[in-house]
């Protein structure tokens, strides 16, 4: 009589400031990014005297050589067809770039944007190309083209690019440089909206800052500004991640009570903290939570709130609610069967983990990597191995030996 899958394979399974212009310009200046140098020359200067008797830099536009490196001119021809010659001209200088000596590397190479400003004369347009351009081949010196162009009346920079180049640095963990930006976005006589603030509220969250995404997050509220879901969600996580969970479902039900729903990531970190302290009473809050906002649990929701049971001692409450998920119609993942089987085994109810078992063979669900390292840790253990292969035999033969119905 042919055994099933299951109990012939069961014991093998469980194995981006803006820098200070020399010349009109008097912002506060930022870290410099690192580039490789390359040996070519992309302009001439000489010394010059300007209005005020002081001696300047003059830069004079040269294009592209010959001369050039293998690696450059790959580069080059990665350039988009459709790319206009005048967005075309400043990326070949960009790719060429080589400054005489890195100290001397940020004014050459605004010598070499101012010049190509004055006898190419780009739009915004261009200026966004040039950028995303060099975005998308993450170009070492596109926040230096970014601080030239900010500074240039062509660009038309307008606070959605602010924030956007705060949320560049926020990405990047570079809190100070972000900082910076919020400080030249004031001094230009741009003040930070709805949608700056967030962002500032969103990284000083990642970055564990709890003070100052406080402080951002009731400066947006004592501006009368609005408050969206992102603007919700990341004091959330700012309070999740300072281990205050009860602060964070505070700030959720505050969303609530305006009838407006976090995201299910948001509930589910939520719903997560407050598992893995074994606070039943949390996380059965936010899983209700859950279901009143419109979110259907699945099964990593279930098994969530099933170890917020289990870390508590609360065998019941485990059993409760994966029955109440089969009873949805839902599939317990690996992660509900390890738990209910790590409850029967610190219960020593190996007679019901082996029923469990065969429960899930019938219903087609095979038992996963970390369920079946649970079980064999257990057998092991016990030293039933082969005492539990016979027993699955038996349950296997009685299966097959009733009559259908």
């Amino acid at each position: 009589m042919e055994i099933p899958t299951f109990a012939c394979n069961t014991l093998s399974q469980i194995h981006l400031n803006i820098t200070k212009t020399p010349h009109r310009h008097p912002l506060k200046p930022l870290h410099l990014q690192t580039f490789t140098p390359i040996k070519l020359s992309l302009h001439q200067t000489h010394r010059v005297t300007t209005d005020d008797g002081s001696e300047g830099q003059k830069f004079k536009w040269v294009e592209i050589g010959p001369n050039i490196t293998q690696p450059q001119n790959q580069e080059i021809s990665k350039l988009p067809f459709k790319m206009s010659k005048r967005c075309k001209a400043l990326m070949k200088q960009i790719i060429c770039f080589n400054p005489s000596q890195k100290s001397q590397s940020e004014s050459e190479l605004w010598g070499l944007l101012d010049a190509w400003v004055k006898v190419m004369k780009p739009r915004r347009a261009d200026w966004l190309v040039v950028l995303k351009e060099m975005s998308k081949s993450e170009h070492p010196l596109l926040f230096e083209v970014i601080k030239f162009a900010f500074l240039e009346e062509s660009f038309e920079a307008n606070t959605r690019d602010y924030t956007k180049l705060i949320d560049n640095y926020a990405k990047k963990n570079q809190l100070q440089g972000a900082e910076n930006i919020v400080q030249d976005m004031k001094i230009r006589g741009f003040t930070c909206d709805q949608v700056t603030l967030t962002v500032l509220i969103h990284m000083y969250s990642k970055a564990g800052n709890l003070n100052r995404a406080e402080e951002t997050f009731e400066e947006i509220k004592l501006l009368g500004l609005p408050l969206d879901k992102r603007s919700y969600g990341s004091m959330i996580m700012a309070y999740i991640r300072a281990g205050m969970n009860e602060r964070g479902e505070s700030v959720l039900r505050e969303m609530e009570a305006q009838e407006m729903y976090a995201g299910t990531e948001i509930y589910k970190a939520l719903l997560r903290a407050y598992s893995t302290a074994g606070d039943i009473n949390g996380a059965q809050r936010v899983f209700d939570s859950i279901q009143f906002a419109g979110i259907a649990p699945d099964t990593r929701i279930c098994a969530l709130l099933m170890n917020a049971y289990m870390v508590a001692g609360d065998s019941e409450g485990v059993r409760s609610v994966f029955v109440n998920l089969r009873s949805a119609g839902l599939e317990p993942n690996d992660k509900c069967v390890t738990i209910m089987l790590s409850v029967y085994e610190k219960e020593n109810k190996l007679n019901m983990a082996l029923e469990l078992l065969m429960d899930l063979e019938r219903d087609g669900i095979m038992v996963g990597e970390e369920a079946s390292e649970v079980l064999a840790k257990w057998f092991r253990r016990l030293g039933v191995v082969k005492e539990v292969e016979l027993v699955l035999r038996e349950y296997a033969n009685r299966e097959y030996s009733e009559p259908a119905l």
